[in-house]
């Protein structure tokens, strides 16, 4: 009948389902903890994932028995399709438990493949066989070409150089592949963040969704950039790609912190190159922007003692030809208004007031050919008594932890070169060059700091997860070694990870190493349930040899639906059926490949493992077995 059946069932099985959903739980929470944008980005799939498996015990031991009594099923009277269903699981349990009667005979073999499986598997990530990409994004069909104008340049400057850039653009796109192309100034978006500013402009570039036969957004970029950065111009111009997921730093992100300018500078400019030959790197660009053009005057102390002037009145005279200088004040309608007095070169070439330049000086040489009368009688020039010199003055130095520093910012050709190698060669370079900047320091940043951080809370996220699968395991088997039993498919699945991987040429990546600590929690579902069936066996007075082969042929159907429901749900997302995504279909490869190696090898060794170690002896037995060190060993 369907009551007495249902409440047997959930005798049988209530505890194994508590406990595997209880160490799915134990994986998953962990990651709640992730810091980080990663964490930030992923905190959702953890908290999901949680409330469903809750959800889940609500569904198995209230309203699916339920509704089986409220059914009526009737199992005297099969459906067409009953009989063919025993038929086959019948034939799965006699061919599964004769292979592995098989393997018991030897079981040596079962481990050495095991072992030898694993270790193909570091091997795979320890040679580059499969490829590491720790941030790895959905390439977004959006690109902007920056263009940094010195610092304190006016608006309308900045948007006629973007205009220029926009024309080039446009001229190597192809008809519709573009969806828009807009040039702005005043704001530049970033990868994380905008900026605001007037020398700051942008020439945003939007394309299609992408079909057969158009060019993928890197390829676009490419095409066009050898033309635009050979454009002349005051201004510096890079792109920057979007990708989706969460926002990230640059691959290479580089500070140099020091108290000496010239040196900061200096050590800048060679390390700049030095990334810049680092084959794979794209775009390296740095915030020492150029400020404007400056005119310094340095007296030049014989003319002025031969002229009898003193420095006092050369600097008056060069303030009154540039800014000018307040004589009288007076009032209009009560509003006070300052008189200014400025000299004729100030003008733009007029000699009268209505040629006046409001922005003062614009002719050095004028400024200089300017006569100055002599107190002694007769008259020199102005550029007779100072040392002129034009340069480009600065645009503003940045300050990091106290100290004057310069940023360096590059992209990476991720299938060239990844972010960690890139950043190695760096510190090669620098090691190389700082004794000529001892003044120098540099600090590494950017997507490595996030690599870092994330990599050091997953060791961490892992340990702990582990550590909590571990004691629902105690608690559920009452035994210290079982538990270790049965966390060996955790090496198990990160087997099937790696070969996963490596044949889907899928990179390893945070997500993808995500989605191994949540699998910790799924794997180790198969063994829970054979291992309580055969203890199970075990109290009720079966032989181990029986007991261990009943447990894996009454367990063995049950495994392979629940496995085959898991994989079915993660298919389309792992083999990209409705679009390929960098970010999540290789973290669903992983959970799928790593399930199947996993449960494969759990049905095939766990049994064997399982009465090797009961045979030890009975300080490796549960808290069932060792009531029954007498009895027989089948």
């Amino acid at each position: 009948e369907a009551l007495p059946a249902t409440l047997g069932a959930i005798r049988e099985v209530g505890l194994p389902v508590l406990a595997a959903v209880a160490t799915t739980i134990a994986a998953f929470m962990p990651l709640m903890l992730m810091p980080g944008i990663v964490g930030k980005f992923m905190l959702l799939v953890p908290l999901v994932v949680t409330l469903a498996l809750l959800m889940s015990l609500a569904e198995a031991y209230w309203m699916m028995p339920a509704h089986v009594v409220g059914l009526k099923l009737n199992f005297r009277q099969p459906t067409r399709l009953q009989p063919r269903r025993e038929r086959t699981t019948h034939t799965l349990r006699v061919k599964y438990t004769r292979l592995l009667v098989k393997l018991m005979r030897h079981p040596w073999i079962s481990g050495l493949v095991v072992l030898t499986l694993f270790v193909g598997a570091v091997t795979l990530v320890a040679t580059g066989a499969v490829r590491t990409q720790f941030f790895a994004f959905d390439p977004i069909r959006l690109f902007y070409v920056n263009v940094d104008m010195p610092s304190g340049s006016a608006i309308d400057v900045t948007l006629r150089e973007t205009a220029k850039v926009e024309a080039v653009v446009r001229r190597h796109l192809d008809d519709g592949e573009a969806r828009g192309v807009t040039s702005y100034a005043g704001v530049k978006w970033t990868d994380t963040e905008p900026l605001y500013g007037e020398s700051y402009g942008q020439v945003s570039v939007s394309l299609n969704p992408h079909a057969d036969g158009m060019r993928e957004v890197t390829q676009v970029v490419e095409a066009m950039r050898a033309e635009i950065e050979a454009l002349a111009g005051p201004g510096k111009l890079s792109f920057t790609q979007l990708s989706g997921g969460p926002p990230a730093a640059k691959a290479i992100k580089l500070r140099l912190r020091g108290d000496d300018v010239s040196e900061l500078r200096a050590a800048a400019q060679e390390l700049k190159q030095a990334v810049m030959r680092i084959d794979g790197t794209r775009d390296v660009t740095d915030d020492d922007l150029p400020g404007r053009p400056q005119l310094v005057l340095q007296l030049d102390a014989e003319a002025l003692k031969s002229a009898g002037l003193d420095p006092a009145t050369v600097a008056r005279l060069v303030r009154l030809h540039t800014e000018g200088e307040i004589v009288t004040e007076m009032r209009d309608s009560g509003d006070k208004i300052e008189v200014r007095v400025r000299g004729a070169t100030s003008n733009q070439g007029g000699s009268n007031q209505s040629d006046a330049n409001p922005n003062g000086l614009t002719d050095i040489q004028q400024l200089l050919a300017d006569p100055v009368a002599l107190p002694g009688g007769g008259s020199t020039t102005l550029g007779a008594l100072v040392h002129a010199d034009t340069r480009i003055g600065s645009g503003g130095i940045k300050h990091y932890n106290l100290k004057r520093a310069i940023t360096i910012e590059s992209d990476l050709d991720k299938t060239r070169i990844d972010t960690v190698e890139a950043n190695a060669q760096i510190a090669a370079q620098w090691d190389a060059m700082e004794a000529r900047y001892p003044n120098t320091r540099i600090d590494f940043s950017g997507e490595l700091d996030d690599i870092n951080e994330s990599l050091d809370a997953m060791k961490m996220l892992f340990l702990f997860g582990v550590g909590l699968i571990y004691l629902i395991l105690a608690a559920q088997f009452r035994s210290y070694w079982q538990p270790l039993l049965i966390l060996l498919t955790v090496p198990m699945a990160f087997t099937g990870v790696v070969f996963g991987l490596f044949i889907t040429q899928n990179p390893l990546s945070l997500y993808t190493l995500y989605g191994v600590i949540a699998l910790t929690g799924i794997a180790v579902n198969s063994a829970i349930v054979l291992i309580d069936a055969a203890n199970a066996r075990l109290a009720a007075g079966m032989g181990l040899l029986h007991a261990t082969l009943y447990a894996s042929r009454r367990r063995v159907i049950p495994i392979i639906i629940t496995t085959t429901t898991t994989i079915g749900g993660l298919f389309s997302l792992a083999v990209g059926l409705g679009g390929k995504s960098l970010i999540w279909g290789p973290m669903a490869a992983s959970l799928v490949w790593g399930l199947l190696v996993a449960t494969t090898l759990t049905l095939f060794t766990m049994p064997i493992l399982f009465r090797m170690a009961m045979q030890i002896g009975p300080v490796l037995r549960g808290g069932v077995a060792r009531k029954l060190r007498r009895a027989p060993a089948g």
